[in-house]
């Protein structure tokens, strides 16, 4: 009886489920013939039954590629190997993956700045802090003017204001016969509300200095939490919504040589005055004495066009930074961008021009999200019926493969350079009598 091939899934331990090795490099393996990639079960491979039929230890395993078409393809795991998540420092959204913990007197430290801790924390907590500052302060000062009324004797039974005129007894505040009485004064004296039924007198001396003192702490407060607000409303991190960043970035070649693209956007009018963009890579490291710096940054050279990092952001820009000798991917090839860990932090920074206050958006991207041999699809088009140009954001993360080496930077280098030769040679070779 003859062997038959079984057609299993390959694990991919070193991305996550939404990774797809396929589209980094393109999928030009797809109908290649299946592949043998095992042998004996007992040299470390294993062998998957299908629908009854008998798996013998020499079975081997073979490698059929499955089409996008097919759905999402299973991760079947060797035994031994675990899953290896990627690891961010900046989130998708450009929130910052970091937590802080052990802080000595945080909480100190926090109340020592309430006014930042206010904008930072979430709407819920501000607008409770928001309603009990009021309601607090209400309660504060109506016991300290039931104190006053109880002290003078106004809320005796023949001080009350039934009473007021037989006896011919003048209180610190008229219209006062209970705590109740005493909150609502509280309320209107704090608003400025003055509704004419209770009024301060100028028998108590003490009630004239607590009216104003409230009054100057009435609209102290009030202010204050206005302020909070309405800087927690117009906080120039909301503007970072409407900035987009590609879902991808790219490389492939440009002008001969290898480039990392990502494309960023604006989607409302008003534009960012002053837009610069910034690229840093974090990856492990490294030192020449053997010290490990996991999380260590590198700028990378960018620009847009022949503008530099400075952007003119009227439309949506592809940033692109040029693998050459100075950068720290020069000696990254495909292979190696499937395999490697490290993560690309792209910022940008300008001036909102209808508030005037400054703002940064931020995003990353992992070697998981980074396509070899793709380009950005056009977004800009000129529209001849409106007579100026149109943004096609639904273009905005298409991009097209194109063919590009697989090597890296620098061999691509040596390659031109040793072609160059060639043809200089060939060239001498001509010219040169023989």
């Amino acid at each position: 009886m003859s062997k038959k091939s079984y057609t299993v899934p390959v694990a991919d331990v070193e991305s996550p489920d939404h990774r797809d090795d396929q589209k980094l490099l393109g999928n030009p393996f797809d109908k290649l013939p299946p592949i043998i990639i095992g042998g004996p079960e007992g040299n470390g491979y294993h062998a998957f039954q299908q629908k009854g039929s008998p798996v013998t230890p020499t079975t081997p395993i073979v490698y059929a590629p499955r089409s996008p078409s097919l759905g999402k393809r299973s991760r079947a795991f060797r035994p031994g190997t675990t899953r290896k998540y990627r690891k961010r420092a900046i989130l998708k959204s450009g929130e910052c993956n970091i937590s802080t913990s052990k802080v000595s007197q945080q909480h100190l430290r926090f109340l020592q700045d309430i006014f930042t801790t206010l904008v930072d924390a979430q709407w819920r907590w501000t607008l409770l802090v928001f309603a009990f500052s009021f309601i607090g302060s209400w309660l504060f000062f109506a016991v300290i003017w039931w104190l006053i009324a109880f002290t003078h004797g106004d809320l005796e039974e023949m001080h009350l204001p039934d009473h007021q005129a037989e006896v011919g007894w003048t209180p610190c505040v008229y219209n006062i016969v209970s705590f109740t009485s005493c909150f609502l004064f509280s309320i209107e004296t704090q608003h400025t509300i003055g509704y004419g039924v209770r009024t301060t007198t100028e028998e108590c001396p003490e009630a004239i200095f607590i009216m104003c003192f409230q009054s100057i702490y009435g609209v102290m407060i009030q202010a204050f939490m206005v302020g909070i607000v309405f800087a927690k409303m117009t906080r120039p991190k909301h503007r970072t919504q409407t900035l987009l960043f590609s879902k991808n970035a790219v490389i492939c070649q440009r002008d001969g040589e290898l480039s990392l693209m990502f494309r960023v956007g604006d989607m409302r009018k008003s534009h960012i005055i002053g837009a610069s963009i910034r690229a840093q890579l974090i990856r492990t490291r490294t030192t020449k004495e053997g010290e490990i710096l996991s999380q260590y940054q590198t700028e990378l050279d960018v620009g847009a066009d022949g503008c530099g990092s400075d952007l003119f952001f009227i439309w949506p820009q592809i940033v692109v930074h040029k693998i050459n000798e100075n950068s720290p991917m020069y000696n990254m090839c495909a292979s190696d961008l499937l395999q490697d860990r490290f993560e690309i932090v792209v910022i940008l920074e300008g001036t909102v021009e209808s508030t005037g206050q400054s703002t940064q958006a931020r995003s990353s991207y992992v070697n998981s999200e980074i396509l070899w041999g793709h380009r950005f699809e056009p977004v800009v088009f000129y529209n001849k019926d409106n007579q100026g140009y149109e943004i096609n954001y639904s273009k905005f993360d298409e991009t097209q493969q194109v063919d590009t080496p697989l090597c890296s930077a620098r061999e691509l280098a040596e390659f031109y350079k040793i072609q160059d030769d060639y043809r200089s040679n060939a060239e001498d070779s001509i010219q040169t009598p023989a």
